[in-house]
């Protein structure tokens, strides 16, 4: 098979006919900006990132010119896209932004979206990071089916690009897990990435990998003890991965060839990859290395003067120097004054036979502050009630009194984001009107 990019389905170009198309999207660039009297290394290249050969081409053409590329995401709304297209006006008046640059826009799972500047020797640095640890094959294929919008999508093509190893696009709209089972096997893929809404659908799909599939990168949210457990036991090959736009995707990931690892709370990543530096600062992850971002657009840089970002989740270092993520600082629920994180209660819920995911929330309380909610998703029909009697007597050897859930929803569906991710906000509006108690013997 030639390498280069074949979208699944549709086509397949070798890398000399993406040069072709490359030079073509840099001429008609250079064209317009000569029209205009702009400098194309410094205007902002905008595109709105559809998952097909424009995008890709456009997206290389900005890296070949140095250009500041912009990525709109193509599931977003005109009112977001207008809005974040406005916080790009310092661009046009050349705030420091003479190209060499990608402008990508957080989900907002936390806050307001924020524009997020990442100089192309990020890229670099994390697609030599990324090698490090999984190295390289000849018949390397990695699938994309992650928006190329976000970082996770962007870096499969840069990591092959700079290694000469093909990726594989999945075009379709959405996340359909047959689809990409069926992707898998006929375009003989042997990596790709995924966050754990997707593997579950996966495995929910009957899915199991064939044996050309060498990794997995699991990342973009914190996968539970007992998600690892079900993919171990399909021999889905995992590798659990942490990174976030800001450092240009995966910053600690689980050395590969080895098997994921939990301390029965949450996962264990893995070290830091080469070049990244972590270290834990009350209670919160903090990154320094080549791939960390610039700044935020509209905002001063949130890069001290040592060159560490603090990140907003929490976590823990083990004495060897893997990573523990409990989650965003932002998700931590105080209940009567004891801090406690979603991502050490969740694990926990969704380790009972009957549930298939959790997602859990702060609830506002009188008495203690905030108490602990917790809307799941069941894999058949259960009543809530006897649900949380059977749960309450499931978690009371597993969790610290302060750290159960006390009121339950049982949910058809846990909303999330654009990237797949658990949208607690949303989930914990859905739950509200279904609550129950749990009361613990």
């Amino acid at each position: 098979m030639r390498a280069g990019l074949a979208i699944h389905g549709l086509a397949a170009y070798s890398f000399a006919e993406l040069a072709v198309h490359t030079h073509a999207v840099v001429r008609a660039w250079e064209r317009y900006c000569a029209a205009r009297d702009l400098d194309p290394t410094r205007a902002p290249y905008f595109l709105v990132a559809e998952p097909g050969l424009g995008t890709i081409t456009g997206i290389y053409a900005a890296f070949e010119i140095g250009a500041t590329c912009v990525l709109l995401h193509h599931r977003a709304t005109p009112a977001e896209h207008a809005g974040q297209i406005a916080l790009c006006d310092e661009l046009d008046a050349g705030a420091d932004l003479h190209g060499g640059r990608v402008v990508l826009f957080t989900s907002g799972s936390v806050g307001q979206s924020k524009g997020v500047v990442l100089p192309h020797s990020a890229f670099a640095a994390s697609a030599s990071a990324s090698a490090a640890n999984l190295g390289w094959r000849d018949d390397d294929r990695w699938l994309c089916c992650l928006p190329l919008a976000h970082v996770g999508g962007l870096s499969i093509l840069v990591r092959c690009l700079a290694a000469r190893r093909t990726a594989v696009l999945d075009a379709a709209a959405s996340f359909d897990p047959a689809r990409v089972a069926k992707c898998i096997e006929l375009e003989r893929i042997t990596l790709v990435s995924l966050v754990p809404t997707m593997l579950v659908r996966l495995l929910d799909a009957g899915w199991t990998p064939p044996s050309h599939l060498r990794a997995v990168l699991l990342g973009g949210a914190a996968a539970t003890p007992a998600l690892l457990g079900r993919a171990a036991e399909r021999g889905v090959p995992v590798l659990a991965t942490y990174g976030m736009t800001e450092t240009c995707a995966q910053v600690a990931t689980q050395p590969y060839g080895t098997a994921p690892a939990t301390d029965g709370r949450v996962v264990r990543v893995g070290p830091p990859l080469p070049g990244a530096e972590l270290r834990i600062r009350d209670g919160r992850i903090q990154v320094r290395g080549p791939m960390l971002f610039e700044r935020y657009l509209g905002a001063p840089t949130p890069i001290d003067r040592d060159g560490w970002f603090d990140t907003g989740d929490c976590g823990e270092l083990d004495p060897g120097g893997a990573l523990h993520v409990l989650g965003r600082a932002d998700d931590t629920i105080i209940t009567g004054g004891e801090n406690v994180h979603p991502g050490e209660i969740e694990p926990a819920i969704a380790a009972h036979p009957a549930i298939a995911a959790a997602c859990v929330f702060g609830i506002d309380d009188e008495t203690w502050g905030q108490i602990i909610g917790a809307a799941v998703l069941c894999r058949e029909q259960r009543e809530p009630e006897a649900l949380a009697e059977d749960l309450a007597g499931f978690l009371a050897a597993r969790l610290p009194a302060h750290k159960r859930p006390r009121r339950l929803a049982v949910l058809s569906a846990l909303a999330t984001g654009v990237t797949e991710k658990l949208d607690r906000r949303r989930i914990a509006q859905a739950a509200a009107g279904h609550l129950v108690p749990v009361c613990y013997p």
